[in-house]
């Protein structure tokens, strides 16, 4: 064993115990459990704590990744690059790691610092997706790569499917119009650059304009269709060139 736990007391024994029994794994080191369960705030208020779990969420951000890449790879053999892409950078957002940490009790779990707990650091999704990712590289380490895969795909698997059948979509044309209106004091235009096939079975490519940059074309089998995706292009965009912009969609959804 490489990690004792001779420096846990019997309560946060108790409690690591318990929080092991959500996640269907049986850890041989709780110390190491209780590491990647160790937010900064907490290892920098307490000198007895000399590590948090920062290097852990390193390795599990890492692991995580891999994981969700091969398992899209194989799973959807016929999607191109791009949307492969898109359905990842779902599944391991912040918001979805943090959904799933708190649905596995991290926030109860999770040791934080005096100060970051008055400003309600146990709740907040950063440091929520960072724990799960330092539980996910602990669950590596103390399990190998086999069964901390299975750990993975079977939190990962039903947030797949989820965006397969559209269930975690945001109406990113609401959102992006919101945005346009609050920024810009006007509205997003929408523009038809090609169509295609007969009036019964027509595809639709369309781009969303924010003040003369255009973002897209994306495709649909609607305008609706067509103008959501080409929404969804401009708030990825957004959102990946950071700043008061960034900072302004994320606000609104």
């Amino acid at each position: 064993m490489l990690f004792g736990t001779s420096g846990l007391s019997r309560e946060r024994r108790d409690q690591l115990a318990a929080f092991q029994k959500n996640l269907g794994v049986r850890f041989k080191s709780l110390e190491l459990l209780n590491r990647a369960l160790t937010h900064r705030s907490r290892a920098n208020e307490d000198p007895s704590r000399n590590e948090n779990n920062e290097r852990l969420e390193f390795l599990g951000d890492a692991v995580l990744g891999m994981v969700a890449a091969s398992y899209l790879y194989r799973k959807l053999p016929d999607r191109a690059e791009g949307e492969l892409a898109r359905i990842k950078s779902f599944i391991v957002s912040e918001d979805t790691l943090s959904t799933l940490a708190l649905s596995l009790g991290v926030d109860s779990a999770l040791l934080i610092g005096k100060g970051e707990e008055q400003s309600g650091g146990r709740t907040k999704k950063a440091i929520l997706a960072d724990a799960m990712e330092a539980v996910i590289g602990a669950c590596y380490l103390d399990q190998g790569f086999d069964k901390a895969c299975a750990f993975i795909l079977k939190l990962l698997a039903p947030e797949v499917d989820k965006v397969l059948s559209n269930r975690h979509k945001k109406d990113y044309k609401t959102i992006v119009q919101e945005f346009v209106q609050k920024q810009y004091r006007s509205y997003p235009k929408y523009s038809v650059v090609r169509r295609s096939g007969p009036d019964h079975d027509r595809t639709f490519w369309i781009s969303c304009v924010i003040e003369d940059k255009e973002y897209g074309p994306a495709e649909g089998k609607n305008k609706k269709e067509a103008e959501q995706k080409a929404a969804s292009l401009a708030y990825e965009a957004i959102m990946a060139a950071g700043g008061s912009d960034a900072k302004l969609l994320k606000e609104l959804g």
